[in-house]
């Protein structure tokens, strides 16, 4: 099939030759019209082909690239097919046993811009994120009915006007799955982005260990992830707090599922407010809030909310305490985000030092040539 040519700039194929997947619309000779699909192949100056991508007309990133070739590639349904199966090959050797909830495709990190995917036991949710994936829909479920995920749903983002729901059968709204061997439930349709958050389950993991005998606090604890792994890890008392009443009784349920109910306390509150007003001291405190910042020009007030938060967490944990801090904004960098917080425990007048710097799971690759995949930041800072 022959797809309609997108022609680079001179001078402007220098990023695209170091397979940096974004065509930014200042770097286009001129935008051709495409069919349904929404495809372009990509040409430089001297019309010598580039590659094959998603053409997006009212986005700044105009084209997103999912296949470098300097020859003719086709690209029908078993080509996109065969992409959706290599990477749920490539994902299952990453999930141990006693997990059935991961990330399928992860975007750029995966080689299909636009498209996210993650697998709840015997459903999958996908979030179309270009006009491009969004074609492919049909080509979509259809690859993931031949892998035995029976329900399929679409999660479409906020600012689309695709519709959200099934793709085929109806499947139920919550579900069980099992993380670790541990139980959480989830809502597949009104949870946030696709109902749980996937990338933090190694982070999870490593704050298990640094759980026993502790008080710990949650804030920002949408369902309870890092809750549950702190009780099962050994903590004496577990607060979780996160405005979300609905998130709350969910972490609430969560502790039921796992056994841990006596020992967890759930509060619907502002984490702001709750953590400059509070005084009570906590050995172990977890940080995880959702992006402050969704641009470029919101970076100075996102970093003042960052500075807040870890500043009144270093005024209220113990000495020798621990604090798990997150970033997922995609625009507050490692540097920043490590700036910022350097911020707080100078303005706290403690001795801190950082343990571990952390990043998402493995089935979140960043491809290397993609550096704005680098999403989630974190850092297990000792407080003194």
């Amino acid at each position: 099939m022959k797809h309609p040519r997108l022609k680079i700039k001179k001078g402007k194929e220098k990023s695209l030759l170091r397979f940096h997947p974004w065509i930014f619309s200042g770097a286009v000779e001129s935008l051709p019209e495409t069919g349904d699909d929404r495809i372009v192949e990509i040409v430089d100056y001297q019309e010598k082909l580039i590659g094959y991508g998603f053409i997006e007309y009212k986005s700044q990133i105009v084209c997103r690239i999912f296949e470098f070739s300097q020859y003719p590639t086709t690209v029908d349904e078993s080509y996109w097919t065969q992409k959706i199966h290599q990477a749920y090959t490539f994902k299952k050797q990453l999930i141990q046993d006693g997990t059935n909830c991961f990330r399928l495709v992860h975007a750029e990190g995966d080689f299909l811009p636009g498209l996210i995917i993650d697998v709840y036991n015997e459903t999958a949710v996908i979030q179309f994120r270009t006009t491009g994936t969004w074609y492919l829909k049909e080509i979509v479920r259809n690859a993931l009915l031949s892998l035995g995920y029976q329900y399929i749903f679409s999660k479409s983002p906020a600012y689309s006007n695709w519709t959200q729901g099934w793709l085929g059968d109806a499947g139920p709204q919550h579900t069980t799955v099992m993380e670790n061997g541990l139980k959480f439930s989830v809502d597949l349709i009104k949870g946030q982005k696709t109902g749980f958050f996937l990338d933090q389950r190694e982070n999870r993991k490593l704050l298990s260990a640094y759980s026993k005998n502790k008080k710990v606090l949650n804030c920002f604890s949408y369902t309870g992830g890092f809750s549950i792994y702190a009780l099962v890890g050994g903590a004496t008392h577990v607060t979780s707090v996160d405005i979300s009443k609905d998130a709350i009784e969910n972490a609430t349920k969560n502790a039921e599922l796992n056994e841990f109910t006596a020992r967890h306390e759930g509060i619907a509150a502002d984490c702001f407010d709750f953590l400059r007003k509070k005084t009570e001291q906590y050995d172990l405190i977890i940080l995880d809030p959702p992006a402050f910042c969704k641009d470029i020009r919101s970076v100075p007030q996102a970093s003042r909310g960052y500075k807040d938060i870890n500043l009144s967490a270093m005024r209220i944990i113990e000495k020798g305490g621990l604090i798990f801090t997150f970033s997922c904004s995609q625009h507050i960098s490692r540097d920043l985000f490590q700036k910022i917080v350097f911020g707080a425990a100078a303005d706290s007048g403690r001795k801190v030092r950082i343990l571990h710097q952390l990043s998402q799971g493995p089935d979140h690759p960043i491809n290397i040539y993609h550096p704005e995949g680098d999403y989630l930041k974190g850092l297990v800072l000792e407080v003194m």
